[in-house]
Order: C-alpha cells, then sequence, then structure tokens
C-alpha cells in the first residue's frame, strides 16, 4: 500500500500504535479521533463540505473505499446537513479494530496473539515496516519544528493527533512541552481539519450532551436540540457502544 493510498484514518492510528506494547494510545478519544479522521479524509477527496458547524454531503460518489464509503452512505441518509459534534459522539462500534484488521491486511502491521494473566486473549498489533511510521511521524515533527504551514492533511493529522490526546504520547515530559503546544497550534492550519478537532474534543468534555438554547427563550426553559438523523436512544447509549469497542 503506497503512500497516496494511506488514508488518515490509518496514518492516525499508526500514531498511535505504541511499538513496545503493541497496543494503541489514548484508546477511547481515539475511537473519536477515527470518525473525525474519517470525515477529514473525505472532504480531502471532495464528497463532503463544513457548513458551519455542520457537515454536508456534496459529492455521494462513492472513494473506492469501503470504510469510508460507509460512512459517506451514512451522512448521505442523513438527507440534511449534520453536526460534526453529533457525527463524531454518535456510536462507532468496532472502528478501531476494523482499521487495525485492514492495517494487517495491507500488511502494515502484524497482530501477535497472548493472554492476559495467562486467562484472557489479547492480540497486540506491531508494525510491520517502522519507515512508514517514521515518515508519518517526521511530517509532523517537521511543521513543529520548522513552523512553516504544513499542507492541509498533515495539518489535519496534527490537529486530530492533538485532540485525541496524542501528544503527551509523542512528545512525552517536560522536554516535550513546548512540541506538544506547537502541536495544538497546528489546528488553525487547516478549517476542516480544526472543525473536527474540536469536535472530538467537545465530544469528550460533555458538550454535545449539553442543551442548545434559542436567544429568545428564557434562561432556564431552552430546550435541548437532538442530533439529526441520530435518535435520542443512541445518544444516551453512545459512550456504552464505544465503550464495548474498547
Amino acid at each position: 500500500m503506497g503512500r497516496s493510498r494511506r488514508t488518515l484514518p490509518e496514518e492516525l492510528l499508526l500514531l498511535a500504535l505504541d511499538p513496545t506494547t503493541g497496543t494503541t494510545a489514548q484508546p477511547q478519544s481515539l475511537d473519536l479521533g477515527l470518525a473525525g479522521a474519517q470525515l477529514v479524509e473525505l472532504a480531502l477527496a471532495g464528497r463532503i463540505a463544513p457548513d458551519g458547524d455542520r457537515i454536508a454531503v456534496v459529492v455521494p460518489r462513492p472513494t473506492g473505499d469501503p470504510t469510508l464509503d460507509c460512512a459517506l452512505e451514512l451522512l448521505r441518509r442523513r438527507g440534511a446537513p449534520v453536526r460534526a459534534v453529533h457525527w463524531i459522539g454518535g456510536p462507532r462500534l468496532g472502528l478501531r479494530q476494523t482499521y487495525l484488521s485492514h492495517l494487517e491486511r495491507c500488511g502494515m502491521v502484524h497482530a501477535v496473539a497472548g493472554q492476559m494473566c495467562g486467562v484472557l486473549p489479547t492480540t497486540r498489533y506491531q508494525a510491520t515496516d517502522t519507515a512508514i511510521s517514521r515518515e508519518i511521524r517526521a511530517r509532523l515533527d517537521s511543521a513543529i519544528r520548522t513552523g512553516v504551514p504544513p499542507d492541509p492533511r498533515t495539518a489535519a493529522l496534527a490537529a486530530l493527533a492533538h485532540a485525541v490526546g496524542l501528544g503527551k504520547h509523542l512528545y512525552p515530559g517536560n522536554e516535550g512541552r513546548s512540541s506538544r503546544s506547537r502541536l495544538r497550534d497546528l489546528i488553525r492550519h487547516d478549517p476542516m481539519g480544526g472543525l473536527v478537532a474540536h469536535a472530538v474534543m467537545d465530544v469528550q468534555n460533555g458538550v454535545a450532551a449539553q442543551p442548545r438554547r434559542s436567544p429568545a427563550a428564557p434562561a432556564g426553559r431552552g430546550a435541548p436540540e437532538p442530533a439529526r438523523g441520530v435518535p435520542m436512544q443512541q445518544q444516551r447509549h453512545g459512550s456504552m457502544a464505544r465503550a464495548v469497542a474498547h
């Protein structure tokens, strides 16, 4: 699988993969980040576009990537633009495992079976070609070190890496503090990446569940605005579905 065929969710997952433990850093927030990375990848492919804080389908034609096309079809079925924070906060059962299995089929990682406490079966993943992960990391390092505005893909990757908390994994300790700060600053270089990254952080902070008030409504009488196309029951159980995926 060549560089031109790697998608943003795949790159985010490879960044999060710990080469020592074979596990992913920030697994719970990473699930949100992968859903957000799908939106950015679809935007880069010209299939969707931001509409304020919402996402609108502009070209429903499939991309040829089954996982991305599934997301695109779900967005198309909504009929109307959906708030990014509601889309990212919705159920994403098994999304991380879907991408790990895809990377394994592509030969970019290999699965290592094991056991926890000698009883529970576990699966860890090791990169088969560390040069790919190094190249992805080098793009972030270059953008941080030089201060030159990166290309939209790298800017979006940086924004998502910050949003899911990978900064402390990539640039740990006190010596990495300035790099983490500059990683956060890269959000402003890609509008779509910034929109999605802020939505990921809003979901983690519980902003998606807060009611929106009409400007004319008296204080304390605002009614919650339901997610477009997302039943309220699914919204309440979204976090449970992601916990099962972990």
